[in-house]
């Protein structure tokens, strides 16, 4: 990706990595992503915000050289986090005079991940400013978005909010800038859902107080660049609040199909009576879909056979995936089957600790269902639809 011009004197020169399919050896980028890096240029400072991964810095070097900056005076470090921040020693490298502008907390991660030393830095506090001549730069903190260290640079004259990870989006595109679109909103959401989910209460605080500013446009470090503030903006409000959804996720694995008819049975009880349904075979399944499913759902029931004596390794990880994403919903129930016993209702409650939701009776059974579990499955559906009803006219 070439340089490209976003305003008189702001630059994008970052990176697209098209063919990245994987981050942090954890989430799936099924559209790959970008590393966004910006070049301001001042009447009397330069200034280059945020980075690149390590393995694209190339590309942020040839950038560099196609807008002939000839000096760099900042770097602005939002992030620690060496996507954004792994280039720093490059561009040091190749811009001794440079100082890299952070708060304290991100000098400090950037000197233990990139051995940067003291001399290089300028520490900056919550709401400080730096003059570029005819450009500002103001730092404003957003802690837990989604470290303790991040924080937005907002180029005051021009109006654009610089947000590294806040409102990204992991989307390999040739578009500087985003083109409001369900597939653009289903990739915000699934940034949100992997990363930003966890902190949706310190998320919430963060969204209001950049919501101080005059902002024209938001600029982040994944993704493309918002020419519509509001449009991110209001999507992460409803998905930080506390309104959920008629909605049950069930993650499920069955192994000689008898959760998945119980599954299928249950799924089928809860469409009659208006409950969508968004069931999600684990070894098949993308745990980005799962977690984008969790961001608005009031109910997840998560089914599972007994394996060994407790629950099957696939239902273990989405009980832990669920419990670390911390979504809102309000309610959780299980269902599953047996041969010869075992425990893993409490196995599963044991993961959800840090839920804040109500455990439906769960509906557990030996062997393959019967007449009676499948009235037991009806009363589930029953019972989960009495209570959405009730949180819902709330």
């Amino acid at each position: 990706m070439s340089s490209r011009k976003i305003k008189s004197g702001i630059y994008s020169v970052g990176a697209i990595d098209w063919d990245r399919r994987m981050f942090d050896e954890l989430i799936p980028l099924p559209d790959g992503t970008s590393y966004n890096s910006y070049l301001i240029i001042g009447s009397e400072k330069i200034a280059l915000i945020d980075t690149v991964d390590p393995a694209k810095e190339k590309i942020l070097v040839q950038n560099l050289r196609d807008t002939k900056v000839e000096r760099l005076d900042y770097i602005i470090a939002n992030h620690a986090e060496q996507d954004h921040s792994g280039a720093i020693p490059k561009i040091l490298e190749l811009f001794p005079d440079a100082k890299v502008v952070t708060n304290e907390k991100c000098k400090g991660f950037l000197k233990d991940f990139l051995l940067i030393p003291d001399e290089k830095f300028i520490v900056i506090k919550d709401g400080d400013t730096i003059s570029l001549g005819d450009k500002t730069l103001r730092f404003v903190f957003t802690p837990w978005v989604h470290w303790p260290e991040t924080m937005t640079t907002y180029l005051v004259e021009d109006k654009i909010l610089f947000t590294c990870d806040f409102f990204g989006s992991h989307l390999a595109t040739s578009s500087l800038f985003a083109e409001e679109n369900g597939s653009l909103l289903d990739g915000a959401k699934r940034y949100y859902a992997e990363i930003m989910m966890p902190f949706r209460t310190a998320v919430r605080k963060d969204i209001e107080k950049i919501s101080q500013l005059d902002i024209d446009m938001i600029a982040p470090s994944h993704g493309p660049i918002y020419k519509n503030p509001a449009f991110i903006i209001d999507a992460y409000r409803d998905w930080t609040s506390d309104d959920v959804k008629n909605e049950v996720v069930i993650p499920y694995v069955s192994m000689h199909g008898s959760t998945e008819k119980m599954v299928s049975y249950f799924t089928d009880a809860l469409i009659r009576r208006g409950i969508t349904v968004k069931p999600f075979n684990l070894p098949k399944s993308d745990t980005g879909e799962l977690a984008m499913a969790l961001v608005d759902t009031a109910t997840v029931v998560i089914a599972t056979p007994m394996v060994l004596a407790g629950a099957h390794p696939a239902a273990v990880y989405a009980a832990f995936l669920t419990n670390a994403l911390r979504p809102k919903l309000k309610f959780v129930s299980m269902l599953g089957s047996y041969g010869w016993g075992g425990m893993f209702v409490e196995q599963i409650k044991s993961l959800l600790g840090n839920l804040k939701a109500e455990i439906i009776e769960p509906v557990v059974i030996k062997g393959y269902p019967k007449q009676e579990d499948f009235d037991k499955l009806e009363k589930l559906a029953d019972e989960i639809l009495e209570r959405h009803n009730r949180i819902l006219q709330e």
